[in-house]
């Protein structure tokens, strides 16, 4: 008698590493640098046993500079190479800001030369406390030159991966520290997520959650919940905050009336507000009401567990904001 074994899905950080294979085995000109990649594989094993594959010409650990990283690869880049600068948290960027701002972003347009460089970090609040947990989508977004991908899913990290290498100018690309361990499904080779496209991740009938990363996770939680009341809720996951899916989001305006914003940023200056902006003054005549935003506590984040928690949209906070869009 034999027993039949069930192939386990890959993880969200092992689809990031998919997707690198297959694009370091197309283009040898990709090579990773950061810090603690070699032998830890990255500290979300985002690229575990990549060095062991591909060598250290490819994958290499650097000093802990985030602006001589951030340097070094654009400078490959600039001169034919596609590196990946793996700076493992997003909030190590700051150290790199006149790096990815002043000139990595403006490259193109001062000289009319690409400069295909990834940025990847992670994203997000997760325990990390004050220094490890500040979601900076918005800087990002703002800034001119650069793409920003944000996915949620283990098939979108490695269609959007994969996307993001085969891109001539800089990309951010973002991945929340809660998702690492989930599992999912992951596209073949020729599987991949184009920029500035939007996917529907729950369909409904009453209203409309437009979100990102983690968020689309506690919003889809939310949505559930609201079934059990009777109230029909899509949830709609952006995957990229620039190029954004402005359509999506107008078509979303305009088929309910009532939407909320979702994302686990303070809300003053964030990307919910540029969202529930750009849409109300595009589609004002079809909203039946105010959009909602909900996002995080303008504060540091702390290290305790329940103060963090505390700090970010719950599924009962998402509920409460899309019952007063169904009150209007």
């Amino acid at each position: 008698m034999t027993t039949e074994v069930k192939a386990v899905t890959p993880t969200y950080s092992e689809a990031f590493q998919s997707g690198v294979r297959e694009e370091m085995n197309r283009n040898k000109k990709i090579f990773i640098l950061g810090t603690d990649l070699v032998e830890r594989g990255g500290h979300f094993a985002q690229v575990k046993g990549i060095a062991q594959e591909f060598g250290l010409k490819q994958v290499r650990d650097a000093p802990i500079s985030e602006a001589a990283m951030v340097a070094a690869g654009m400078g490959a880049a600039m001169y034919g190479c596609h590196p990946i600068v793996d700076l493992n948290f997003i909030d190590f960027s700051l150290g790199a800001m006149d790096e990815i701002i002043n000139q990595a972003a403006k490259i193109r347009f001062m000289f009319d030369r690409p400069v295909p460089l990834v940025i990847r970090a992670t994203s997000g609040v997760a325990l990390g406390g004050a220094h490890h947990c500040n979601s900076l989508e918005s800087f990002f977004a703002h800034t001119a030159g650069l793409s920003l991908a944000v996915p949620s899913t283990p098939m979108d990290v490695k269609g959007l991966i994969k996307t993001a290498l085969r891109n001539e100018d800089p990309v951010i690309f973002l991945m929340h520290k809660k998702l690492s361990g989930i599992r999912g499904e992951i596209g073949d080779e020729n599987y991949f997520v184009p920029f500035g496209k939007a996917k529907t991740i729950k369909a409904g009938k009453d209203a409309a959650i437009i979100t990102y990363g983690y968020s689309a996770v506690t919003a889809t939680k939310a949505a559930q919940a609201l079934e059990a009341e009777g109230i029909s809720v899509e949830v709609i996951d952006l995957r990229t905050l620039y190029p954004i899916d402005q359509d999506a989001i107008d078509a979303a305006v305009t088929k309910f009336g009532r939407v909320v914003v979702l994302d686990e940023a303070p809300l003053f200056g964030s990307i919910t507000a540029e969202i529930a902006a750009t849409a109300s003054e595009r589609n004002f005549k079809s909203l039946k009401g105010p959009i909602v935003r909900v996002g995080a506590v303008r504060a540091p984040l702390s290290a305790n567990p329940a103060m963090s928690e505390a700090a970010i949209p719950s599924v009962d906070q998402i509920s409460k904001a899309v019952k007063q869009v169904m009150s209007y």
